[in-house]
């Protein structure tokens, strides 16, 4: 969780987030079922070949805009995922240009920009893991965050996507209310430390809980960024879902994170991944 923050600041970004939250996301999204990242097209066949994407990190420098793109090396054994950080890249490049066509013959006060980095978190043989974490600025008083998580199976060959992990809203319902219980309890911790006056304490409290109500509503789409953590044998012990900036709190809150352990998860899986979790 974040370090505790101090009212009225706290409740003035509330109120602010929460109109911010409702909006879809501006950014590339990762899919959450069988969809391509930067389109919502069907995934290719598992099976049929993919040429891997030549990965080269980026770095373009002028007066309109900056790009700082990295990958991490090696991933190109991997062609499926190599090509689903490509597209996730490409994609988020190209509406940094779009808002930079946008100006035409003239330039913007200050150089736009795209900062981007690919890190491996995680290889086994049955799954790998990659974080894509950056910002996209475009003018306005910070940029824009760009969180996104890819986990691929080598041994099934395609993304392990939240919409197919957990395929029933019985499934979602429980993800949900776990992880809405977790921010919850940060929230009043964080209310706690800071001594409100009862009157700030329940505005804070109140505005907390509607953010992460609207963040965490019983949907794949709401669960799309995750990162296995495995236990000693290489299961799966829980997922440790993340969310970025706006979705469950103010942006000064940043990006979020709930592990929710394989035993509340293991009744809702879909059976073809159930093997991947600790019992």
């Amino acid at each position: 969780m974040n370090p505790v923050y101090r009212t009225p600041l706290l409740i003035a970004s509330l109120a602010l987030a929460l109109a911010a939250c409702k909006r879809e996301p501006d950014g590339p999204q990762p899919p959450t079922a069988a969809t391509t990242p930067e389109t919502g097209a069907p995934v290719a066949d598992a099976t049929a070949p993919v040429a891997p994407p030549e990965l080269k990190d980026v770095i373009e420098t002028n007066e309109r805009y900056v790009v700082g793109i990295t990958y991490p090396p090696g991933i190109d054994r991997y062609p499926g995922l190599a090509k689903a950080l490509s597209d996730y890249a490409q994609a988020a490049r190209g509406e940094l240009m779009e808002a930079v066509d946008g100006f035409g013959n003239d330039k913007p006060t200050a150089p736009y920009e795209l900062s981007l980095s690919f890190e491996k978190l995680l290889e086994t043989p049955q799954v790998v893991a990659v974080a894509a974490d950056g910002s996209r600025y475009t003018g306005g008083a910070h940029g824009q965050p760009l969180i996104a998580r890819f986990v691929w199976l080598p041994q099934q060959n395609h993304l392990l996507l939240a919409g197919d992990l957990v395929a029933t809203p019985a499934g979602w319902q429980a993800v949900s209310d776990y992880v809405r219980e977790q921010l919850l309890t940060g929230v009043t911790l964080r209310a706690d430390a800071d001594e409100l006056e009862p009157a700030e304490r329940s505005e804070v409290l109140k505005n907390a809980s509607r953010m992460i109500d609207d963040g965490t509503e019983p949907k794949a789409e709401n669960f799309a960024h995750f990162v296995p953590v495995l236990d000693a044998s290489g299961h799966i012990s829980a997922l440790r879902f993340v969310f970025p900036p706006y979705q469950v709190g103010p942006y000064a809150d940043g990006t979020q994170t709930v592990d929710v352990p394989a035993s509340v998860l293991r009744p809702h899986l879909a059976s073809t991944y159930s093997g991947l979790f600790a019992q």
